[in-house]
């Protein structure tokens, strides 16, 4: 089951806004496990649910059907420069 964590602002070259999901896992094992809930990587999406991959340094990659390359975009958000 994923659960949206909080959506980040990125832009292109060009200026233009793309808004990116972060949506993160989480299971609840059970009592049996004595683990309590266990979150996975978080996955990353666009608004409009376009695969997305952190690439480093508030840069992402934006996988757009139909295009011949991706989309790169950038952020300014700290929890990821």
């Amino acid at each position: 089951m994923s659960e949206h964590e909080r959506t980040i602002m990125a832009f292109d070259d060009q200026g233009r806004e793309v808004m990116i999901d972060i949506l993160v896992s989480v299971k609840e094992l059970g009592e049996l496990t004595r683990a309590g809930p266990v979150s996975g990587e978080p996955a990353l999406r666009t608004r409009e649910g376009h695969p997305v991959t952190y690439l480093g340094a508030g840069e992402f990659s934006v996988t757009l059907p139909g295009e011949e390359s991706d989309l790169i975009v950038r952020t300014s958000d700290p929890d990821f420069t």
